[in-house]
């Protein structure tokens, strides 16, 4: 069955068997000899306390015996046989809880492993997976996925096989002391158990998938609707919002109900077949009894193993139903991890060699979808050290570049380089580092003013810091506020300012201290007193540096070495400020009415 999740494609499910063997090297990792011995000295464990489990029926039956003298025979207590009895249990529980607690650091091991995994894996994945992916759904899928990593270990390990190697240390026993007659019943009542069981759960597992694509659509509605506050604010859409989670909610309502229900038809089957397989096993057992063959002693013993067979039997059950669930939130996880890596180093990589930052698009062309391209055979060259800016209407590719040059995407023909690199054939991570990005959305984490900045150049000292928000002029304002660079920001920096989130994105950038930078609409928040002050700075950090100015307003490239204007992905025109406008072109087109615009903005005001 294939998650039901347009916006997340994924590869066909996974089997069971599938699932557990990609989960078996989390818990026998290689270079872990500690996992490992914990392992087999778990096991070792596991043996030894059924061992005792299985002798404490029999210890029992004779102590019962023990206890019914022959007439005339004297009465004495059987103290051997009661202490041998309550060590059997003592020790019995002892290897179990000792085996669970040798396994924990298996299990958290490998919970942190493969969650850790999946992290750096969506890292790697393209900014095209992120921008489709809904988050309250994969963060959901995440969550059960870690968790039931650590359900299925013990349930595996710990339930399963225990009780198969209880099943046959009794079924085995019961031949050897009583007949097969007995082994015959105790293997039918399991086999019909297990049997009804599988076919049972197999049918509820797919009702479980319904419930919990139902859950992560209602958690995705929720969060997706939590994060745009705002707008729900502004457009009075309150009860909208809550009427679309209502319905997710119902959803989920009628899959729960049939998954509990289907629980109900389930328990009381497994109940019905144990209760008749331990009443015929101590018919046959009060028989012989009664025909002197087995004596009250024996009958006790027999009724003591199907007693206490049931019980993990019962469990199992419940193991059974919790294995499959697991392994259903198990293979959603895996799933995740066999999402396409789009853009990919390949093996042997080298790193890109900065020499000046010279930039050269040539022939570029790219489409997010091939029915509709954004860049159509761009080329131009930014020379070391000087800056050009990208103009254009809204819609005409110029984030795009900003994007390709970053190599969230890979070019659908032409080629990008850097001082004669094809940023194809060096690590992404090099060409990353020397590249200083201020984005038109500038966001935020949840954390402190200082944390944020410090962003920028992890383990950059205080008073880099400080110098950074000083000339993104944003330090006195920091400096000002109650909590100074410890004030929390909020999530996606939502108790500040668009302006104010602007400059500390644009402090954060100067602290990578990059050989080229991208202003992506860099002031586009700004008032215009700040703006003006902020590119007189934003112009003396780029002389040093390859930059790229991607602007709307085109007050703030007047000064830029080379504007490039676009329109529908093409370079319609190219040159100097002054050169475009006496040119009377679609640049000269632009000038004129937001220079129109603005005049009509300072009128009124």
């Amino acid at each position: 069955m294939r998650p039901n999740n347009s916006a997340e494609p994924l590869p066909p499910s996974l089997s069971a068997v599938k699932v557990l063997r990609r989960f078996f090297p989390y818990i026998w990792q290689r270079g872990r000899v500690d996992l490992k011995v914990r392992v087999i000295v778990g096991g070792l464990l596991l043996i030894i306390a059924k061992g005792f489990l299985v002798a404490v029926p029999t210890l029992l039956g004779s102590t019962v015996d023990a206890l019914s003298p022959a007439e005339g025979a004297a009465f004495a207590i059987p103290i051997g046989l009661i202490l041998a009895y309550g060590a059997a249990r003592v020790l019995a529980m002892a290897g179990t809880e000792l085996r669970d607690a040798l396994f924990a650091k298996v299990a958290q091991n490998a919970m942190r492993t493969l969650a850790l995994g999946v992290f750096g894996h969506l890292h790697r994945l393209s900014l095209r997976f992120h921008l489709e992916r809904q988050t309250g759904g994969m963060t959901r899928a995440i969550e059960r996925g870690t968790k039931s990593i650590e359900l299925l270990l013990f349930y595996v390990i710990f339930s399963v096989l225990p009780t198969f190697v209880e099943v046959v240390l009794v079924a085995g026993l019961l031949w050897w002391a009583f007949g097969w007659v007995y082994a015959a019943i105790t293997l039918a009542t399991v086999s019909v158990y297990v049997l009804f069981t599988s076919l049972v759960t197999d049918w509820r597992i797919r009702l479980r998938r319904a419930m919990n694509e139902s859950d992560q659509e209602a958690g995705t509605k929720a969060i997706d609707s939590l994060l745009n506050y705002e707008t729900v604010k502004y457009f009075g859409n309150e009860e909208h919002e809550a009427r679309r989670y209502d319905q997710a909610l119902a959803r989920y309502e009628q899959a729960a109900i049939k998954s509990r229900t289907s629980l109900a038809f389930l328990n009381t089957g497994q109940a019905f077949t144990i209760a008749t397989g331990v009443t015929a096993i101590m018919l046959v057992a009060a028989q012989g009894v009664i025909s002197g063959t087995l004596t009250v002693g024996d009958f006790v013993e027999v009724n003591t193993y199907l007693i206490q067979l049931t019980i993990p039997l019962n469990f199992l059950g419940t193991v059974y139903r919790e294995i499959r669930q697991s392994l259903a939130d198990l293979e959603r996880l895996f799933l995740l991890t066999q999402e396409d890596i789009e853009v990919a180093d390949a093996p042997s990589t080298p790193a890109l060699a900065v020499k000046g930052g010279a930039v050269t698009f040539e022939g570029v062309q790219f489409a997010y979808d091939p029915r509709r391209p954004v860049l159509k055979d761009l080329s131009f060259i930014l020379p070391a050290g000087q800056s050009i800016a990208i103009v254009g209407p809204t819609g005409s590719g110029k984030s795009t570049i900003a994007r390709l040059l970053f190599r969230f995407y890979d070019v659908g023909a032409g080629r990008i380089e850097i001082d004669g690199q094809d940023i194809r054939s060096v690590t992404q991570a090099s060409l990353r580092a020397a590249i200083g990005v201020v984005p038109q959305d500038s966001v935020l984490f949840n954390d402190t003013i200082a944390y944020n900045i410090n962003y920028g150049c992890i383990g950059a000292s205080r008073e880099e810091v400080r110098a950074a928000a000083q000339t993104a002029r944003i330090a006195d304002f920091i400096e000002s506020l109650p909590d100074g660079w410890q004030t929390r920001v909020g999530e996606r920096g939502l108790k500040l300012s668009g302006g104010e989130k602007q400059r500390i994105a644009i402090a954060r950038a100067l602290l990578k201290a990059p050989p080229i930078l991208i202003l992506d609409e860099a002031t586009s928040a700004l008032d215009s007193a700040t703006e003006r002050a902020l590119q007189a700075d934003l112009a003396r950090i780029a002389e040093s540096r390859t930059s790229l100015i991607i602007a709307h307003r085109l007050s703030t490239v007047v000064n830029a070495d080379q504007i490039l204007v676009l329109e529908a992905g093409s370079v319609v025109e190219r040159g100097r400020h002054q050169e475009l406008l006496a040119a009377g072109g679609l640049y000269a087109a632009l000038w004129s009415k937001q220079q129109d615009s603005e005049t009509s903005a300072e009128g009124s005001v």
